[in-house]
């Protein structure tokens, strides 16, 4: 089966953007291969904030070789060719996607749903590139909610512009 990999950039502080939904504080270090990274996936699901972002910023929300899913309520299809918009459930179309063949699912964001879909078993990593920065305030990496399960450290990398790499496997025998 399919993994469903939460995998973001964040500050030190715990913050995948800033109030605003910005992320220009994200370090592009030269010494990560973004190519290599993007093969890992051919679907990306995301919830509207995240998309808003990418809106605001001149995208139109595809990101190269993936199907893009998009969970709203309130968007319609037709206005965003470039995306899949999911006005169901997330937790089983997530279920769905997972048994379907091919490369890993890229929770892309955002803390909300990142937040639904871990309450669900569904998220199997999460990997955090934590930036050498603190922005004080923020969107948090995971919304408030009911105590979490613990993580089991897989791996680790550090690059010479500060940012380290963290991967964890979310641990469901707890």
């Amino acid at each position: 089966m399919r993994r469903l990999r939460y995998n973001v950039a964040i500050s030190l502080d715990g913050y995948i953007a800033d109030l605003d939904g910005g992320y220009d504080w994200i370090i592009m270090d030269p010494a990560i291969d973004f190519t290599a990274h993007f093969k890992q996936f051919d679907t990306a699901v995301m919830g509207r904030g995240t998309f808003d972002v990418l809106l605001r910023q001149g995208s139109d929300g595809a990101l190269p070789g993936m199907q893009v899913v998009v969970f709203s309520r309130t968007l319609r299809a037709s206005e965003h060719p470039a995306v899949t918009v999911v006005d169901s459930d997330p937790v089983e179309a997530v279920i769905a996607l997972k048994e379907k063949p091919g490369r890993d699912i890229w929770l892309f964001g955002g803390g909300k749903l990142f937040r639904t879909l871990l309450d669900a078993g569904l998220v199997d990593t999460v990997e955090v590139g934590v930036m050498p920065v603190l922005l004080g305030q923020g969107i948090p990496a995971l919304a408030p909610g009911r105590p979490s399960p613990r993580l089991q450290l897989t791996d680790t990398k550090t690059f010479p512009s500060g940012i380290i790499m963290l991967s964890y496997t979310v641990d469901r025998t707890v």
